[in-house]
């Protein structure tokens, strides 16, 4: 009997570490027209080298974003109009937040860390659908881009470098 369970779990084993192979989001699905916390999970480093930066890409229809800092790292925004205005609390938004980077800091490969921010999902994102957040990590000269979106019909599966996403439920 331990002769057929050991490669069953042997083979769990694996998949398992195969599925959080790469940065993912905490949360993974969020009603439109809400305030979602992205919580990015790094659980290694690149090639056995220690991450020394996170950049995420905000997507469009994700707005006022505000990042958490982290101790020992230098936060920085990257800012840009938006494709359309928004409003927001009575405010219309036209610019904002298109990309957070931290980055000087040292997470080794054994080490498993988050990076925070907080956002507003607008009101006329499709409800429904998924919405990618692509990362790169950096790693001593090396990187790791999770940047890939699936294409129409995709299995995200298959996606070798796979970019966070959400899915987008219906406004509450």
């Amino acid at each position: 009997m331990l002769r057929h369970a050991l490669p069953a779990c042997v083979a769990l084993a694996l998949g398992t570490s195969a599925a959080f192979a790469h940065v993912t989001l905490e949360t993974q699905e969020s009603p439109v027209g809400s305030t979602y916390k992205a919580v990015l999970r790094v659980p290694h480093g690149c090639d056995g080298k220690a991450t020394t930066a996170v950049r995420v890409q905000i997507p469009e229809g994700v707005i006022s974003v505000k990042p958490m800092p982290k101790p020992g790292w230098t936060l920085q925004t990257k800012k840009g109009r938006y494709e359309k205005s928004y409003q927001l609390w009575g405010e219309t938004l036209t610019t904002g937040v298109k990309e957070v980077d931290w980055s000087g800091g040292n997470l080794p490969d054994e080490f498993y860390d988050e990076f925070v921010f907080r956002a507003s999902l607008a009101a006329d994102l499709p409800a429904g659908q998924m919405l990618y957040f692509p990362v790169v990590q950096e790693c001593d000269g090396a990187a790791a881009r999770w940047i890939e979106i699936p294409a129409a019909g995709q299995d995200e599966d298959a996606l070798e470098n796979p970019a966070p996403g959400i899915k987008l439920l219906p406004k509450k």
